[in-house]
């Protein structure tokens, strides 16, 4: 059980690009396609540039309503982002809420794809 807990806690302190690396080689190495990372990701400062027509690369996930799957949205919540069951409910009953912010356009819509299979409206911004 030890291992497992260890193996979860480095999942969750991966960073984007470590979480990118796993997925290509998930889907290299053993033709498995995972979704997005559900992981909680520790996102860097955005790169500061001079041109201000850049597109966006950072996104923040919101909660627009939890929907009819209330209960599956709040476990959801609680597993995404790594809050207590407390907290995830909380959160998910003051919807609107942004559940993660700046994260990579890939991961906000994993995220984004996974809270709307579980019920919930989502938005990205």
């Amino acid at each position: 059980m030890a291992d497992l807990k260890d193996f979860a806690e480095q999942l969750v302190n991966l960073t984007v690009k470590e979480v990118n690396e796993l997925a290509t080689i998930l889907k290299e190495q053993y033709g498995i396609e995972p979704a997005a990372a559900a992981v909680a990701v520790a996102a860097g400062p955005a790169a500061g540039g001079d041109d201000a027509a850049e597109a966006q690369t950072e996104f923040t996930v919101i909660l627009k309503a939890a929907g009819a799957s209330k209960l599956a949205v709040v476990k959801l919540v609680k597993e995404l982002t790594g809050l207590g069951l407390k907290e995830a409910k909380e959160l998910v009953d003051n919807a609107p809420s942004p559940i993660k912010e700046a994260v990579s356009k890939d991961e906000a819509e994993g995220l984004k794809s996974s809270l709307e299979e579980a019920g919930a409206e989502v938005e990205l911004k």
